[in-house]
């Protein structure tokens, strides 16, 4: 199977002076890390604050312990160096936390479901280097504690990490981003740049996966697990890097996590290799008899999800949208054609999958003819019509149609309500889930445009002072779920409520002191507790998840408006949205070419300058103007420097210029 790196993407790597913005950029410049400060200390440790350099020389006597900061959530192998020790029979330890709530110099945060895990020990006999087992490299952490429990002397002069996340880039590559955003608000930039950190976080060695030791038998019920082991070593993936969930836990590849992270991937740093990995992965362990995919790839046991299912199919049409790689699809596609099957052989008599299984992203109440799952379906069934006709396979093309056209008519029958202007999530309930209403209107299973905007205006009004709740997951916000949320404002033409949902939400995950301030967090309660509802162990939460990084894409592709329409990019559409924003300027690189949009508003007018790869054509989308007035759009270089396309503009609505041919472009507008 092939990975697609184009020259331009390659040019974009080689230099990493040329990367606008680079000052916002959370990844490392090398792999070898020292803390940055102390964060608290007890004991008898002296000159604790000479290891956030090295060398430097701390003293850690009898009971002490000094747990240090590194500044941003960070993942590798440490490695102490110790210049003396007082005798042969020494210990040091070392935990680990994502966020300040579980800094201890007795344990770790948690990997599993119940209790916390185990210290990281280093039996000292003599100065030298302490280097941990590369299956006790630590995921995710912003704090290292290292611990002395006994009595004894131990100096040390070096805490190290190597950093392992991005394992198939060059050391000092890491910051060497194919995509870039910056805008007039300070805080939209930071978590552009933190979710794309948050995926470079989970994009892991699949040799160092979660070996799952204890999946099933340390939950809840088990009351002295205190000081759980915990393994990164089994191998997930082929290749030599795999986009997974979380950088701590579960580092395992779930399809469902990647719809979200896939799109921030591409923006940022194109890692086109690792998705395919894991996309891999899941299809390596298909039933070919049923065509079940599974819930998460190896080692998770096999679990039947409805919806999970369906995000791996999705991974592949994403891919082909997002690469032009045709190849790639089509080594997949006798596959996909069978896992699709699968899912329409839950078709009933009402036109509706009906759901059978409870597994989702652990919301509560899957079942019947699931509004979420039916609407994913229905975006399935179109990507794969697209696919087909993409690979001359048209046998199928017209069964999927009209099987799409009755999940569209059954939804809108049997689960909107006209009076509430949201769907309910199956016939046996009220409730009108996040989920699936954020679905159905990315789906496009929406009638017109009025029930979309009753959607996102509903979805806005019950915000809490902390984010979006997802009623299906009791007292739950999801980032997973609000991502889609934010592509419904997005469609909706409410791109207040958009950025209103990301400055709330992800401003509150980014700034919050419990957070690592860096990366983005699996969940949480709807009342700002660093509590996540389908967990009882608190310890357990993500605090580094790719589901998590809806901003990422939606500020790229909505927000600067660079969007692909079809094969890598073959087809495009600029259309800036920029709400209250007055400056948005974006760029990334795929396959086919270099795709960039500058937009600039002011007095009422506004100034657009994109680029896009010869060769390829699109539609421009000017936004909505103040007043009335005149566009000019002009080739700014190459061969169509000639061409100039002049418009009237009214305010009544944004105007679209269609056939475009690539190039350089400016768009001017001014009021008459």
């Amino acid at each position: 199977m092939k990975s697609l790196l184009s020259a331009s993407v390659l040019s974009l790597i080689s230099s990493a002076s040329a990367i606008p913005y680079a000052e916002y950029i959370l990844a490392p410049d090398s792999r070898a890390l020292h803390p940055a400060s102390v964060h608290s200390s007890n004991g008898s440790v002296s000159n604790a604050e000479s290891l956030t350099s090295s060398p430097g020389s701390a003293v850690f006597e009898d009971d002490a312990a000094t747990a240090y900061d590194f500044g941003k959530n960070i993942a590798g192998v440490v490695s102490l160096t110790v210049g003396s020790v007082s005798d042969s029979d020494q210990y040091i330890g070392v935990t680990f936390s994502e966020s300040s709530l579980w800094v201890s110099n007795k344990s770790s945060d948690a990997t599993a479901d119940a209790g916390k895990d185990e210290t990281l020990w280093f039996q000292v006999t003599a100065p030298g280097r302490y280097t941990a087992p590369r299956e006790k490299e630590r995921g995710g952490f912003r704090y290292m504690t290292v611990v002395h429990n006994s009595t004894g002397k131990v100096e040390i002069t070096s805490a190290e990490v190597y950093f392992t996340p991005m394992p198939h880039w060059e050391d000092d590559a890491l910051r060497n981003y194919t995509g870039y955003f910056h805008c007039d608000d300070e805080l939209l930039n930071r978590v552009w740049y933190a979710g794309a950190y948050t995926n470079q976080m989970c994009t892991i060695d699949p040799h160092h996966g979660n070996a799952l030791v204890h999946l099933g038998t340390i939950n809840s019920s088990v009351s002295d697990a205190t000081n759980v082991t915990w393994y990164y070593n089994y191998t997930i993936t082929n290749g030599s890097s795999a986009l997974t969930d979380g950088a701590k836990r579960d580092r395992l590849v779930w399809a469902g996590d990647m719809a979200i992270a896939v799109p921030g991937v591409v923006a940022s740093t194109n890692d086109v290799v690792s998705i395919e990995n894991s996309l891999n992965s899941l299809f390596a362990v298909q039933n070919r008899t049923t065509g079940q995919l599974p819930y998460a790839g190896r080692p998770f046991f096999s679990v039947l999800s409805f919806t999970y299912h369906l995000y791996t199919l999705i991974g592949v049409t994403d891919h082909y949208l997002y690469t032009g790689n045709l190849d790639y699809a089509s080594s997949l596609w006798s596959e996909w054609k069978l896992a699709l099957n699968f899912s329409l052989s839950f078709i009933d008599d009402s036109g509706l999958m009906n759901v059978t299984s409870p597994s989702d992203w652990l919301r509560f109440g899957m079942g019947g003819h699931n509004i979420e799952a039916n609407s994913i379906l229905y975006y399935t069934i179109n990507q794969g019509i697209s696919l087909a006709e993409a690979l001359n396979d048209t046998e199928p093309v017209a069964f999927w149609q009209s099987t799409a056209e009755k999940i569209k008519s059954a939804a809108n029958e049997r689960l909107w309500n006209s009076n509430a202007g949201m769907y309910i999530d199956n016939e046996t309930t009220t409730l009108m889930p996040q989920d699936g209403n954020s679905w159905a209107v990315v789906s496009n299973l929406t009638l017109n445009s009025s029930q979309i905007k009753s959607i996102s205006s509903n979805l806005a009004d019950r915000w809490t002072p902390y984010g979006a709740p997802a009623p299906e997951a009791a007292d739950a916000i999801s980032p997973f779920i609000s991502g889609f949320e934010l592509q419904t404002h997005f469609l909706a033409e409410n791109t207040t409520a958009a950025l209103g949902l990301m400055r709330l939400q992800w401003g509150f995950m980014l700034n919050d002191p419990r957070m690592t301030n860096s990366t983005f967090i699996e969940g949480y309660s709807t009342t700002g507790e660093l509590h996540y509802a389908p967990y009882l162990n608190d310890a357990r939460i993500s605090h580094a998840h790719g589901w998590a990084t809806g901003p990422t894409s939606s500020l790229t592709f909505y927000v600067a408006g660079i969007q692909l329409l079809g094969a890598g990019g073959k087809t495009w559409r600029i259309a800036p949205s920029l709400g209250d924003l007055t400056f948005a300027d974006a760029g990334f690189s795929t396959g086919v070419g270099f795709f960039s949009a500058k937009t600039q508003v002011a007095n009422g007018g506004f100034q657009i300058d994109f680029e896009t790869p010869e060769g390829t054509s699109g539609e421009v989308r000017m936004p909505k103007a103040s007043c009335a007035g005149r566009a000019l759009l002009k080739a700014s270089s190459g061969k169509y420097a000639a061409l100039e396309i002049e418009v009237t503009h009214a305010n009544t609505g944004p105007i679209s210029v269609a056939d475009v041919p690539g190039g350089k472009w400016e768009v001017t507008f001014s009021c008459t």
